[in-house]
Order: C-alpha cells, then structure tokens, then sequence
C-alpha cells in the first residue's frame, strides 16, 4: 500500500472510530497478556460463559441491533420497501445474536433447559448454536466455517464490487448493506492476527466481541454513509 493510500484510509477515520479502535486495542492487549500469563482464568474468568467478554459481546450486538432498529422507527414512512426490509433484517439478526449469546437469558433468569435443548445442545442450554445435529455442531459449521467465508466476501470482495458494479451498488445501498471502509478491513486483519497468537482455548469468545465492536463503528459510519444520511454527499464522514 502506497504512502498516498495508506493516507486516504487513514483519513477516514472519524473521533467515534478512534474511541472504538482505542477499546478494541485495550481489550486485545488485555486478551494477549492474560492468555500468555494465566490461561486458566482466561478460560474459567475473562473468556467464560457470563464473563466479561461475553457480557460485553451481547452488549456489542444488542447496540447495533438498536442502531438499526432506531433507523428503522424514525426512517419508516420516508424509505422504500428494499430499504425497510434489509434494515429489519439486520435489526432481527443483530437481536438474535444478542440473545444466543447469553442463552436468551435463560441463566440470568434461572429457568430450566427443556427436553428437546438438553438432548441435543452441546451445553444444555437455551440456544441455537450449540445444537448437534447428528455428529456435527451448527457453532461449528455455521458460526466458524461458514461465517468465515462470509465474512472474507463482505470485507474483501463486497467493496470492490460496490465501487466497480453499478447495478451491485444499487442493489447494496437499496437494501442498506452496510459497506466497510478500508481501516474496517485492516483491523479486521489485525483482530485475526491477534486471536491466532493466543494460546487460550476460549480466545474465539474475545474474536467474537471484536465483531461486535466492529460493526457498530460499520454501521454508524460506513463507506456508504448516504445510505442512511441521504442529507450527506458521498463519502463525507460522520464526525
């Protein structure tokens, strides 16, 4: 990447993705000393089920799910149907997720895990992701494989078909898809890196509120913020 580039996506980068990146660089430093330091507690305390890092990734999550939803209420009778649909789609997602996370608070709550979930959740528990299917686990297949793909298209291929792909571009910004920047992708990169260093079984769970955090900066600012600021000029920043 040339100096004249490598300064274009630096400039990009407004006061809130600052604070975001500020975060996400402190927990990533506080992942890696406690993985290296004191695995066990990084398995049994900072990465667990109801840890901090699980708490603060529902928390990631049920934000972007409100940032949507909050577009969704005030935008209702100003957008098109494309535009409703892919920001309620996104509103539910970002919901569901939120929910699995903490098992739909079912051990906030206290209630007890029926039949059908005990039988076959990896975990016992109230949720989606930890089923079994046959031999195979949907977090395995689904939230590992699968959304790894997914999520190399949407950082690497998406953007470039945007930019290049007029009747992609409108199908994008017609349903509201959120197109990242280029410092987004790099420090997608970085968290990737990071995670892989960590020796800690449970490092996946601080991947996971990387995630989180990454995509409310994504979603409050991304590449085509006109989408959800029409009053905006292409490419112009939210402070």
């Amino acid at each position: 990447m040339t100096n004249k580039k490598l300064g274009s996506v630096l400039g990009e980068i407004t006061h809130i993705d600052r604070w975001g990146y500020t975060l996400l660089g402190i927990v990533g430093i506080a992942a890696i000393i406690i993985g290296y330091t004191d695995e066990i507690f990084f398995n049994e305390g900072f990465a667990n089920e109801d840890g901090i890092v699980e708490n603060l990734t529902t928390l990631a999550l049920l934000s972007v799910a409100i940032i949507c939803g909050h577009r969704l209420v005030r935008q209702w009778k100003k957008r098109d149907w494309m535009w409703l649909v892919g920001t309620a789609v996104f509103t539910l997602l970002f919901f569901f997720a939120a929910g699995e996370e903490i098992s739909w608070g079912q051990r906030i709550f206290g209630w007890e895990t029926n039949e059908y979930f005990m039988e076959r959740n990896a975990q016992g528990e109230t949720n989606l992701h930890n089923l079994v299917v046959g031999e195979t686990k949907i977090n395995k297949l689904i939230f590992s494989q699968l959304l790894t793909i997914v999520m190399a298209i949407y950082l690497l291929i998406v953007p470039l078909l945007h930019r290049r792909v007029e009747w992609i571009r409108r199908l994008i910004d017609g349903f509201a898809v959120p197109v990242v920047k280029g410092h987004h992708a790099l420090v997608f990169i970085l968290l990737t890196f990071v995670i892989m260093v960590i020796p800690a079984e449970r490092k996946w769970e601080v991947y996971e509120l990387g995630f989180g955090m990454m995509f409310i900066l994504i979603f409050l600012n991304p590449y085509n913020n006109w989408v959800y600021h029409p009053e905006r000029s292409p490419g112009e920043n939210f402070p």
